[in-house]
């Protein structure tokens, strides 16, 4: 049965149109319509409901030695008060997962996961912990993300400035927003400046009625899961399950900065991407050249041999094209080159693009 976050009223009262996603019970829309949230978060500003992420602690002495071990990433520099991502890999080279690393205290790590993979995810940690505890603390947890230009603008009106991080992936944790105890975390999903905010579940619908009633003169409105996609297509953010699975490397999918060989520690999966060695497909931008709206798990040709599948696709609102992404041979990619992806038995045109499509100034 799916989940309800804190949230779930919240949304029927705003009339959002709920549907399933990841375990849960989410509005993909409201009434105003994904284009109109989209737009509000490219221009202005955006509220998401992200409470369905999971969370999970890492403590202990020996935190440290574990989240290097379990993820590629490296974490042995990363301050408190930092965040960090990396996808988590099995024994194979494949992903687990991708995730959010906060350091928090000086042997503890939050540890945020997709909301579709939590007990699995929870379940691979515990099964490969060796020293230090992990705990999934996710059904205590709201989390909501303000997201869009305007988004500090809206938050200084409850919140002081020295509550607020500074930085791109760095987080105050403890901080009072509108009189709710929250960790403001300077991150998001969208490609735009923006804050995920995390505070107690029962805190969740105050926070929320908070901070629409300090933005709604600013153009602030809720928005839901369709807009959420569509903006980290945009700025081309893996969504897993799409470029990113058990069978895609972080590698192939264009991650290779978050894989760290060199990193003083070994980590799971290490192995199997030494021996695969320079990946031979890999993530690509496709720009939608004609006409039809591309969607997932298409072939793409290039001539008469397929040359590889898309992983995601949709008309992009702010650009005004349709765009997709897709996992490619390698020998296949070529900023420029025409390709065809077959759409309900034709095909239609493609340009292979730089990654992301859209980034802002």
């Amino acid at each position: 049965m799916d989940r309800k976050t804190p949230l779930y009223d919240i949304h029927l009262k705003y009339g959002g149109k709920i549907v399933s996603f990841g375990g849960y019970l989410l509005p993909v829309q409201y009434g105003s319509g994904v284009i109109a949230e989209h737009m509000a978060v490219r221009t202005k500003c955006g509220l998401f409901d992200v409470s369905h992420m999971g969370e999970i602690l890492c403590e202990g002495p020996e935190a440290l030695t574990e989240v290097n071990r379990l993820l590629t990433n490296d974490f042995t520099d990363l301050t408190i008060g930092a965040a960090r991502y990396s996808p988590m890999c099995n024994e194979r080279g494949g992903t687990v997962d991708d995730l959010l690393v906060y350091r928090t205290g000086e042997t503890r790590y939050l540890l945020v996961v997709n909301a579709s993979n939590r007990e699995k995810d929870f379940a691979w940690m515990q099964a490969h912990r060796e020293k230090a505890d992990f705990t999934d603390i996710s059904d205590t947890v709201a989390q909501l993300a303000l997201q869009g230009p305007l988004a500090e603008k809206i938050l200084l009106r409850l919140a002081d400035q020295n509550d607020i991080p500074e930085k791109y992936y760095t987080f105050k944790a403890g901080r009072n927003v509108g009189g709710v105890k929250c960790l403001v975390s300077r991150t998001g999903y969208t490609g735009e400046d923006g804050f995920e905010l995390y505070c107690a579940a029962g805190e969740a619908a105050r926070l929320w009625e908070l901070l629409l009633d300090a933005g709604r003169g600013d153009g602030l409105i809720p928005c839901g899961l369709g807009a959420r996609d569509t903006l980290r297509l945009e700025a081309a953010m893996p969504l897993y399950g799409h470029e990113l699975s058990e069978e895609i490397s972080p590698r192939e999918a264009g991650l290779g900065i978050f894989v760290k060989m060199k990193k003083p520690s070994d980590f799971i999966g290490k192995a199997a991407l030494e021996i695969a060695g320079a990946p031979a497909r890999r993530r690509a931008g496709l720009k939608v050249t004609g006409r039809g709206i591309v969607r997932e798990h298409m072939p793409v040709f290039a001539g008469e041999a397929q040359v590889g599948v898309t992983t995601s696709g949709t008309h992009c609102p702010y650009l005004g094209y349709p765009a997709a992404m897709a996992i490619l041979n390698k020998d296949a990619y070529a900023v420029g080159k025409t390709v065809e992806v077959e759409v309900r038995g034709r095909r239609v045109e493609a340009e292979i693009v730089p990654l992301p499509f859209y980034k802002r100034a």
